[in-house]
């Protein structure tokens, strides 16, 4: 395992010696406060006021901690495909995936330490992200359970798109195609659910099939095992393919 942790930090140390991780860093989290900006003076100059004479109003964190985390969702969308694009398309635009093949450690920990090292990057995004919505404790009391639940489901959501990013990434050869790849498989997934869901054609093999179907439970504060796996299989599964994809090409060369 030490080998996969070195590899891992080698890759997170490599994303912020380029401006590109320190760029969407910045525009995520511009992004991300406008919207937080606007959730929040919609709760107090519509919502509040709107819902005051219930019993039991809808609260801060259905109304603004649900929305911030699936607009992350959302955004993250279109940002993980360059983060992955780089894991081994890049490698062999640089020549140096060769070099990494012909050392003297397997295709599993090479791929495992580049997820992880993906995986530690987007677990600092979300770690920001999420200062926005907890920073309401300050002024009013927050359901802790279902923030958690929706953090979870977030790096759930964002372990899948890293997991089927790395895959693509490793099919092709120029770090442009792999973006655009992954953005486009990633889209059909939302397709998928919103298909699902309409009127016309509806079909809960599409919703579950899809990523969102199974990240809005998390955003509800439900806490479902099946949802748990899915996510699961999704990035075991695409982490298998990318291992005997690799492996493969090791042995053909």
């Amino acid at each position: 395992m030490s080998i996969v942790y070195t590899i891992a930090f080698t890759e997170l140390r490599r994303m912020f010696y380029s401006p590109l991780a320190w760029s969407l860093l910045a525009i995520v989290q511009f992004i991300m406060a406008l919207i937080f900006l606007m959730l929040v003076q919609e709760y107090i100059e519509v919502i509040q006021p709107k819902f005051s004479t219930l019993d039991k109003p809808p609260g801060v964190t259905d109304t603004i901690v649900a929305a911030v985390y699936l607009w992350a969702g959302i955004i993250m969308l279109a940002i993980i495909p360059i983060l992955t694009m780089r894991t081994f398309a890049e490698e062999r635009v640089n020549g140096t995936f060769t070099l990494l093949r012909s050392s003297p450690i397997s295709m599993i920990q090479v791929v495992l330490g580049k997820y992880l090292g993906l995986m530690l990057f987007i677990l600092i995004m979300i770690a920001l992200i999420s200062l926005m919505p907890m920073s309401l404790y300050m002024g009013t009391s927050l359901d802790w359970g279902k923030l958690l639940a929706s953090m979870l489901g977030l790096v759930l959501l964002l372990a899948s798109f890293a997991a089927a990013g790395l895959f693509i990434s490793s099919l092709v050869d120029q770090p442009i195609i792999a973006a655009v790849a992954t953005f486009g498989f990633l889209l059909l997934l939302v397709v998928f659910y919103i298909s699902g869901n309409s009127q016309s054609s509806y079909s809960e093999l599409f919703i579950y099939l899809s990523h969102f179907g199974h990240f809005l439970s998390f955003l509800g504060g439900i806490f479902d095992t099946a949802d748990l796996a899915y996510y699961l299989l999704f990035i075991v599964g695409f982490l298998g393919l990318t291992i005997r994809k690799l492996t493969d090409e090791g042995l053909q060369n």
